[in-house]
C-alpha cells in the first residue's frame, strides 16, 4: 500500500513537539482519533504503547514507525510527524528520532499490515526520502514531499 493511499494531509503534522516517546504516542492517538471518527483515543494509545513493549519501533536514522492493530479500524490509517526536536525513542542505532509515520491497520488483516510496513521500512530507508522530508518547511510541503518522493523513488526502481 502506497503511502498517498492511506496519507491525508489532515494526518500530516510538521512542528510537533514531544519531550518523550510516551508523551508523542499520547498525541499521536489525539490526533488519529480527531481525524477518523471510527478511532477511539484511548484504544489507539493502548495499542501503540503495547506494540512498543514488545521492542522498539525506532528503526534507525532519526526515523519511527509505530505501528498496530485495532478491531474498530475499518481500513489501514497513516499519520506522519516531524518533530520540532528529535527525541529519544530507543531506536535500534540509540539516535533520537525526529521522523515518525504512524501505520494504524484493522485487526482482521495481518499480511497487509506486513507488506505496508515493509513498504514503509524501504521507503524510510532511502536517504533522499528522508532528507526531502526533512527539508520540508512546512505541513503541506512535507505530505506534498512524502507522496510525491515516493511516487519518485517506485519510477527510479
Amino acid at each position: 500500500m502506497r503511502v498517498r493511499e492511506i496519507l491525508t494531509e489532515a494526518r500530516t503534522h510538521s512542528g510537533v513537539q514531544a519531550s518523550s516517546k510516551k508523551q508523542l504516542l499520547d498525541q499521536v492517538a489525539q490526533l488519529a482519533a480527531a481525524s477518523c471518527e471510527a478511532l477511539n483515543e484511548q484504544e489507539v494509545f493502548d495499542a501503540l504503547v503495547a506494540r512498543e513493549k514488545l521492542g522498539s519501533t525506532g528503526i534507525g536514522e532519526g526515523i519511527a514507525i509505530p505501528h498496530c492493530r485495532l478491531g474498530h479500524c475499518q481500513q489501514p490509517v497513516g499519520l506522519l510527524l516531524k518533530l520540532d526536536t528529535p527525541i529519544d525513542f530507543d531506536a535500534v542505532d540509540g539516535r533520537p528520532v525526529d521522523l515518525v509515520f504512524v501505520l494504524l491497520v484493522p485487526q482482521e488483516n495481518p499480511e497487509q499490515h506486513l507488506k505496508t510496513l515493509s513498504h514503509l521500512a524501504s521507503l524510510f530507508n532511502d536517504d533522499d526520502y528522508r532528507n526531502d522530508l526533512r527539508h520540508s518547511q512546512d505541513t503541506h510541503k512535507l505530505f506534498q514531499t512524502a507522496v510525491e518522493s515516493e511516487a519518485e523513488l517506485r519510477l527510479a526502481s
